[in-house]
C-alpha cells in the first residue's frame, strides 16, 4: 500500500535529501548532470536498496573519456536502458559508451506513438502526463522491470533530463521495492538541484527547444506535488505498485528477481 503525504510530509520531503546521503549519491561525471545512485534508500521491510546496483540518469551522449571510464572500471556498468525515442537517440546518439562492452537495451516509453489525450499537452498537469505514461507505456515498463531483474551488473536507466520518463520509472522501481512514499518524492525532486544545467544543455539542441513549445510549463521542474499526485494516481487505479507492475505485465517472478537483486 501506497502511504499518503501529508501536508508538512510534503512540505519538508525535499529536507530528507540532506539524510540520503546525496553527496554519495550523485556520481561527479563532467558529461552527465543528473547520474545518481538509488543505494542506501531504505524499505518498509527494514533493508535497504543496495550501493551501485541500480542508476537513475540524464543523456548519456556527452560523458567524457574519463566519465567512460569511471562506469566501466569503477561502477562496472553492465546495462543501459535508454527510456528516449527513436527521433531523440537519432538526434543525440549513444555517445562514447557505445565502444564499450555494454548491453543497450531500447526502450522508449513513447516513440512518436502516444495516444491523443483529451485535453491539449499544455492543458495537463504533468502529474496527469506521468499517470497517463503509465497506462500507454505498459509493455515498455513491463521489459524495463523485467530487464533490471535480470541484469547481472550494475545498470542504469536514463532519458533527455532525468527527470520526467527518468522520474516516473524510478517512482514504480522505488515503489516495486518497498520505498515510502516521501523518500520516492524526495527522490524526484533531487533534480531540482540540477536542472538548470540540464535544461541549458538541452536547449543547445534545436529539437529539445521546439518540443518544450508543446509541453506544459511544469516540465521544466521537478515540483514534489508532481509525484505525489503520480503516487496517489496509481494507489487510486491499482491499490498498489506491484499490482500496477502485473497488470502491465511483469512477471510476478521479476518482482521477486528484482528484490532479491537490489535489496540487502
Amino acid at each position: 500500500m501506497i502511504h499518503h503525504l501529508s501536508a508538512e510530509e510534503l512540505h519538508t520531503a525535499p529536507i530528507f535529501l540532506q539524510n540520503a546521503r546525496m553527496l554519495e549519491r550523485r556520481l561527479d561525471l563532467r558529461g552527465c548532470n543528473n547520474f545518481r545512485d538509488l543505494g542506501g534508500y531504505p524499505t518498509r521491510d527494514g533493508r535497504r536498496v543496495g550501493w551501485r546496483l541500480l542508476f537513475r540518469a540524464d543523456g548519456l551522449s556527452h560523458l567524457t573519456p574519463e566519465d567512460v571510464a569511471y562506469l566501466r572500471d569503477e561502477i562496472e556498468l553492465g546495462d543501459i536502458i535508454d527510456l528516449r525515442s527513436t527521433r531523440e537517440l537519432e538526434i543525440d546518439g549513444r555517445g562514447l559508451l557505445e565502444q564499450e562492452s555494454i548491453r543497450f537495451h531500447h526502450l522508449p516509453l513513447f516513440d512518436g506513438n502516444a495516444p491523443v489525450p483529451d485535453k491539449a499537452p499544455a492543458e495537463l498537469s504533468l502529474g496527469e502526463m506521468y499517470l497517463g505514461m503509465t497506462e500507454f507505456a505498459k509493455l515498455a515498463i513491463a521489459r524495463i522491470v523485467e530487464t533490471l531483474a535480470s541484469s547481472e551488473r550494475a545498470a542504469v536507466y536514463h532519458c533527455a533530463a532525468g527527470k520526467d520518463r527518468t522520474g516516473v520509472i524510478s517512482a514504480i522501481l522505488l515503489g516495486i521495492l518497498g520505498v515510502e512514499d516521501e523518500v520516492i518524492v524526495a527522490d524526484y525532486a533531487a533534480t531540482r538541484e540540477t536542472l538548470d544545467a540540464i535544461v541549458e544543455r538541452l536547449n543547445e539542441s534545436g529539437g529539445y527547444r521546439d518540443m518544450w513549445k508543446e509541453l506544459p510549463p511544469e516540465t521544466l521542474h521537478a515540483n514534489p506535488e508532481t509525484m505525489v499526485a503520480l503516487l496517489d494516481g496509481l494507489r487510486e487505479r491499482h491499490g498498489s505498485m506491484d499490482a500496477y507492475a502485473l497488470s502491465a505485465g511483469v512477471n510476478e517472478s521479476s518482482l521477486v528477481a528484482l528484490r532479491e537483486r537490489v535489496l540487502e
